[in-house]
């Protein structure tokens, strides 16, 4: 049960995103941007994954799901490949350079403190540019931050898992602004 009267039916962040518009309105724009619609060396799903990776190490069920399933759509592998990552990062199939910014990722997600030099070191020895340290630091953050308003206020999570495959071709195909204004 939500620690705070939401007056609509929409689960996680999206139902805290209509109840205050305001607000809903700027935290999807970073979201469009982040993962979307900003220049990036990380196509959308890879950028998805990370949000998803981040959310799922947050322990936040509805994120690292619907994030997961808007990778899935945008990703060879699909959504055996966001089990995978979920699983064991060092495991899945996904290249050397995409492993290594999980690894970054996973650090910024542990505790607010500068990137270890060894994980640096391993993202730039599979060919990360300093834009994709700082996508995949930014993206973390703002996911963190995200992840804590989320389970905060104990938002709703969807019972039918379908729920995720309709916001996956929502956010796939219109972006995170069409969301807020279902």
């Amino acid at each position: 049960m939500p620690h705070i009267e939401i007056t609509n039916n929409l689960p996680g962040i999206s139902g805290l995103m209509a109840q205050r518009p305001d607000t809903g309105r700027v935290l999807s724009a970073v979201a469009e941007t982040l993962l979307r619609s900003g220049p990036s060396p990380l196509s959308r799903g890879e950028r998805e994954l990370i949000a998803a990776y981040v959310s799922h190490l947050n322990r936040t069920d509805f994120c690292a799901d619907s994030h997961g399933a808007f990778a899935a759509a945008q990703l060879d592998g699909g959504a055996e490949l966001v089990a995978a990552v979920r699983a064991d990062v060092a495991t899945a199939p996904v290249s050397p350079l995409l492993k290594a910014l999980l690894e970054v990722a996973a650090e910024v997600q542990a505790k607010a403190a500068p990137v270890s030099d060894e994980a640096i070191a391993a993202a730039r020895a599979a060919g990360a540019t300093d834009t994709h340290l700082h996508d995949t630091v930014l993206i973390t953050a703002a996911f963190s931050m995200f992840n804590r308003y989320v389970n905060g206020l104990a938002t709703d999570v969807p019972a039918d898992p379908a729920y995720y495959d309709f916001a996956a071709d929502l956010i796939v195909e219109h972006g995170y602004g069409a969301a807020l204004a279902t």
